[in-house]
């Protein structure tokens, strides 16, 4: 069978986005020559990679299988470039950070400190939600992954790097910022909380917790974003529970207070997770090593009101 690897890169493309006019602008050419290119490929196969139902694209058998080949071969291409760069040294590389939702309020911080050091280097930053983020881990998608509960069940490397409170908000005018804390668990436990969605590493810890003591909390709202939780607490819904590295500017206004409840904070920790046996690129090693070092420890810090 003979085909290119410009052949396979714009199938790639295409299968990734299942439309030829996404993958066109994605790599900045033509849509009649992005299919042109497929259908010589599809000639070489001898069989259809594509099959078209109503106005939508699929993959078909074959194109499955050339999917999962081109998405192998691209793995190893960048491995290629991650090699050659390293016996170039670390001034030049591309960094491919996914962090949680959670941790975007630091880790864009950390990341723009970081740059500062390798101006030279590229990066990418997906800030997603937990599922995207296993998901990535499970397809080898990222270098490294920032987020707090890691995932069982994969081969990985797993750091904590920092502390991660969880803590409970409200708004400033509540009746219970006027208790003497620490306020007892019972007294929360008939207010309403708005709650992250329930695949969420925060949704996660907060239910245990309260599942460890024999109670359940009473949610009102189900978001996926922190900002939705405090917006919604400030709006008067509820209750919240969020960590407290995404609260830096509502405490300094004063906008939402932290709550003195007892068995609060619920103490987890923010870990760099990547696949067990991967070859980091330079880039990404010394981004890990910034993390642990003394440079970046500033940036680590608990706000504070």
């Amino acid at each position: 069978m003979h085909l290119t690897l410009r052949q396979l890169t714009l199938f790639e493309a295409v299968a990734r986005h299942l439309s030829f006019t996404r993958a066109a602008e994605e790599l900045h050419l033509s849509q009649p020559a992005v299919s042109m290119q497929v259908r010589q490929l599809e000639d070489a196969a001898g069989l259809p990679l594509f099959e078209k139902l109503g106005k939508r694209i699929h993959l078909t058998e074959a194109g499955r299988e050339m999917y999962n080949y081109c998405r192998h071969i691209g793995e190893q291409l960048r491995e290629l470039d991650e090699v050659m760069s390293a016996l170039k040294g670390v001034r030049r590389g591309h960094l491919r950070l996914s962090v949680a939702t959670t941790a975007n309020s630091f880790a864009t911080r950390i990341l723009g400190a970081f740059a500062q050091r390798y101006p030279e280097s590229t990066y990418s930053l997906d800030v997603t939600n937990r599922k995207a983020l296993l998901d990535q881990l499970a397809e080898n998608q990222t270098d490294i992954v920032i987020m707090g509960k890691p995932p069982e069940g994969l081969d990985l490397e797993v750091q904590a790097f920092m502390e991660n409170p969880l803590v409970v908000i409200a708004r400033p005018d509540h009746p219970l910022v006027a208790e003497p804390g620490p306020i007892p668990l019972e007294r929360i436990q008939s207010e309403t909380f708005v709650v992250r969605e329930c695949e969420s590493g925060t949704r996660i810890a907060m239910e245990r917790f309260f599942r460890e003591r024999g109670m359940q909390l009473r949610t009102g709202i189900e978001t996926t974003s922190n900002s939705a939780i405090k917006n919604a607490v400030e709006a008067g819904l509820g209750l919240g529970i969020v960590s407290i590295h995404t609260l830096g500017l509502e405490l300094k206004a004063g906008a939402l207070v932290v709550l003195d409840v007892e068995g609060f904070p619920i103490l987890r920790h923010w870990h760099v997770v990547y696949r067990q046996g991967k070859r980091l690129p330079p880039i990404a090693q010394a981004f890990l090593d910034y993390l642990h070092g003394d440079e970046a420890r500033p940036l680590l810090q608990v706000p504070t009101g």
